[in-house]
């Protein structure tokens, strides 16, 4: 004799199956599904750092904030510096979970992202604590494949880079500019021995070779914020601080709040770049127009 089961039968009656149905999360929600913002929480541009524990460090730099959401790793809030308005949301480690805030966010409003985070260097002459701030990014990681071909370059905005700049130079903070390369993985995929001293394929030279094509640092999330912001005609870039040098094996987690601050003050440039292009009718901020 064979027992049958009613196949709609999980466990649970009807009102508990229409219950966990309309407590599930939406992604059509006007609120983000991870990020949980709308469009009355979050100002244009948002810093990006991947942390949640570095949202305060950020927003202790500020003139005031509100915290708006928190929800997995993407915690926000909302504020101005030095009479800007400014936003800041958590990613957690890596692109893909960068690439859903930069997704939400975008459709909260956002029209600016600049990441806030940390490196390794690995050329000559790039101290712990320096800043770098990034003009390109190797696309070593796989999320952005998933928008655009992999030819597709990751470049940040000129705009936001030359914000970046600025607001270093003002500050007295030591930075470097060039290309970073993004990694999906900490350990294998860049370069450092995996568990009981396993090493991938290739990681030995990986280092090396980047050097020697003059990339500056290597982190796990700027390229994929890049190439989505760059697809979605957005604006963003990056900033970070050097924890690691690879070259020398020092580490030490230091220039946290002066990528923050850097990246604060940016934004505050940024807006009165667009204030100075509406008031030339332009297009685009270049060096003939002043701040």
């Amino acid at each position: 004799m064979t027992d049958e089961t009613d196949a709609s039968d999980d466990g649970r009656d009807a009102d508990d199956r229409d219950g966990a149905a309309s407590d599930s999360e939406d992604p059509n929600d006007e609120a983000g599904y991870h990020v949980e913002v709308g469009p009355d929480d979050v100002a244009d541009a948002v810093l990006l750092p991947g942390n949640p524990e570095r949202v305060d460090k950020v927003t202790a730099l500020w003139d005031g904030y509100d915290e708006v959401a928190s929800h997995r790793e993407y915690r926000t809030a909302t504020g101005t510096y030095d009479g800007a308005p400014i936003s800041v949301t958590s990613t957690g480690i890596g692109s893909p979970s960068a690439a859903i805030a930069v997704e939400e966010l975008a459709r909260a409003g956002v029209d600016t992202f600049i990441r806030v985070g940390s490196c390794g260097a690995i050329q000559p002459g790039m101290e712990v604590g320096d800043l770098v701030i990034t003009t390109g990014a190797v696309r070593q990681e796989g999320t952005s494949d998933e928008y655009v071909r992999e030819d597709y370059p990751a470049a940040a905005d000129g705009e936001v880079v030359s914000a970046l700049v600025a607001a270093a130079e003002r500050l007295g903070h030591d930075y470097h500019t060039g290309v970073t390369m993004s990694a999906d993985s900490f350990y294998a995929g860049q370069g450092r021995p995996g568990f009981e001293g396993f090493e991938a394929a290739g990681s030995d030279e990986l280092v090396a070779e980047l050097r020697d094509a003059k990339v500056k640092n290597i982190e796990m999330e700027a390229s994929a914020i890049l190439t989505i912001a760059s697809v979605y005609g957005l604006r963003a870039g990056a900033v970070c601080s050097v924890y690691a040098n690879r070259i020398t094996g020092e580490f030490r987690t230091e220039g946290e709040s002066r990528a923050a601050e850097t990246a604060s003050l940016a934004v505050k440039l940024l807006a009165r770049m667009d204030e100075v292009k509406r008031e030339a009718d332009a297009d685009r901020w270049h060096a003939g127009l002043s701040l």
